[in-house]
């Protein structure tokens, strides 16, 4: 979930802008559900395959996931390094800490999970040969700072990925395109850090780590996710803003679930991975 940052809109995965501890126990249960059923897009499979496979997790190390929602990365983690390691989750949700922690148990998995964010990892210097961090940097104000926290829990030596959206890469058909144009604006300025991946590399080059691949999907929302429901809510921010009209508004949604009805829809985002190496 989203650490320590200003309000964002919801969207998909990590950090929705959604605060669960305003719902009760079935509303939390719905939104881990939903944010499983995110997690399984194909982008977000081909992105976490090649993560996984990028950092060559092994036997015996200590990986932290941060961010690591309702557990099903550092479950993965927890797998890998085997009884000689350890996985450890770092989420600031208590709802979505909680729902991994049963997840762990049900698993039998040895996956440990702590409360914390972004900014103040409870860890100290040099503790993980690996670390992941998925759709985060999007949320946060001071992602520098949150890079400088990676560096200082990594070893010398320690691999990382960091993943994000950009949302300047945002596609929405079909739609009016100046209409298109304003909603896609509107997401943008409400988006905490909506340039997060194109950034990615800079910041941890800047941090003193070494930049050794980027990878890159195309996540392509569908409808068994919810097609243009995202779409429908930032149309309905850009109305309050005076962006576009309330006509405006209901002929885009009007044309996206004809689109969907017919098969003649794309929505997508751009998901950017870095990984980097902390120099010996």
């Amino acid at each position: 979930m989203a650490f320590n940052t200003a309000a964002s809109v919801p969207h998909n995965g990590t950090g929705s802008g959604l605060a669960p501890d305003r719902f009760d126990k079935d509303g939390q249960d719905q939104l881990v559900d939903i944010r499983d059923l995110r997690a399984a897009l194909p982008g977000i499979r081909s992105l976490r395959h090649w993560a996984h496979e990028a950092l060559a997790l092994r036997p015996g190390e200590n990986a932290v996931d941060i961010g690591s929602g309702a557990g099903s990365e550092i479950l993965t983690f927890a797998e890998r390094v085997g009884p000689a390691g350890t996985a450890v989750g770092v989420e600031p949700d208590p709802s979505l800490l909680a729902a991994a922690e049963r997840r762990a148990h049900q698993t039998g998995s040895s996956a440990k999970f702590v409360p914390g964010d972004a900014y103040g990892l409870p860890f100290g210097n040099d503790t993980f040969d690996v670390a992941l961090c998925e759709r985060v940097f999007q949320h946060l104000t001071a992602p520098a700072r949150a890079v400088g926290e990676i560096t200082r829990v990594l070893k010398p030596g320690g691999r990382v990925v960091i993943m994000d959206s950009d949302w300047g890469t945002a596609i929405v058909h079909p739609g009016d395109p100046q209409v298109v144009h304003k909603v896609i604006e509107t997401m943008i300025s409400s988006t905490t850090n909506p340039f997060a991946g194109r950034k990615l590399a800079g910041q941890l080059t800047r941090a003193g780590l070494v930049v050794d691949d980027i990878g890159s999907h195309a996540l392509i929302q569908d409808q068994r996710a919810g097609a243009g429901a995202l779409v429908a809510r930032v149309a309905d921010m850009a109305v309050a803003r005076g962006a576009i009209t309330e006509g405006q508004r209901d002929q885009l949604v009007a044309d996206l679930e004809a689109g969907a009805a017919s098969g003649d829809i794309h929505l997508s985002v751009t998901i950017f991975a870095v990984l980097a190496h902390k120099p010996n």
